[in-house]
């Protein structure tokens, strides 16, 4: 696990919060992003904080609207507690100098150095990478053959299944009746995985969200199809 160094600055905005200015090298422009309910500006080396400044100006009522909206996202550190469809997560510190990561019978064990400070950003970007790394396994290992499965229970058919890294979709289906799942289906219960592989799989004989999609999506779950949508939309990833 090797981290890129860069200054960084925070001030209080009454409007805004907490800003993270970082500059870098790395850095070719000036940005603006929001993540876990807070707002990051970047720049390169030798930039003006003045201008920095007056791009926030110019973005503020934009940089509101999407605060207002933004989820707030938990760190993940030793008090995460995460129970997936295969596997339950458990982040520890341990005495070696390298991060080290085992998953083994549904267990994902994440043991890091005891310096390692949760609340860095480059810390948070590689546990979360770790975490799609592994969903992306599981989801290969595991959702062909349940899409399949649920195809043959139902009668559906299907011309191709991938697995990609969509975290504004949890599937598609194309109009040659190819299904794409996200990766992110693996943070899913298992019922609410089968709700998005047969909505997919409806998909391939009812191409919109018309009456009869939803007739159809009623027929393979049981009359629940509305109470399943309305449990996923609540769902909150981690």
């Amino acid at each position: 696990m090797t981290f890129r160094q860069m200054n960084e600055k925070k001030w209080l905005d009454k409007e805004l919060g907490v800003i993270t200015l970082k500059i870098s090298s790395r850095y070719k422009r000036y940005t603006l992003k929001i993540k876990n309910g807070a707002v990051t500006a970047t720049m390169p080396v030798g930039g003006s904080e003045q201008t920095m400044h007056e791009f926030i100006e110019k973005n503020r009522l934009k940089l509101q609207t999407i605060l207002q909206k933004a989820p707030v996202v938990r760190n993940l550190d030793e008090t995460t507690t995460l129970q997936t469809a295969t596997f339950r997560l458990s982040i520890q510190r341990g005495q070696q100098s390298k991060a080290s990561i085992t998953l083994h019978d549904g267990l994902l064990t994440v043991i890091c150095p005891q310096h390692i400070r949760f609340e860095e950003e480059r810390v948070q970007e590689w546990l979360r990478e770790v975490l799609k790394n592994v969903f992306r396994r599981e989801a290969k290992r595991v959702l062909p053959e349940r899409l399949s499965r649920l195809a043959q229970q139902y009668r559906f058919s299907y011309s191709g299944v991938r697995i990609n890294s969509s975290q504004t979709r949890w599937g598609s289906c194309s109009t040659r009746r190819s299904i794409n799942l996200s990766l992110y289906l693996m943070q899913l219960p298992w019922h609410l995985i089968d709700y998005v592989l047969l909505h997919e799989l409806c998909h391939t004989v009812e191409m919109n969200h018309s009456e009869r999609f939803w007739q159809l999506m009623d027929q393979v779950t049981d009359g629940k199809a509305k109470q399943l949508r309305k449990e996923l939309k609540a769902f909150t990833l981690i």
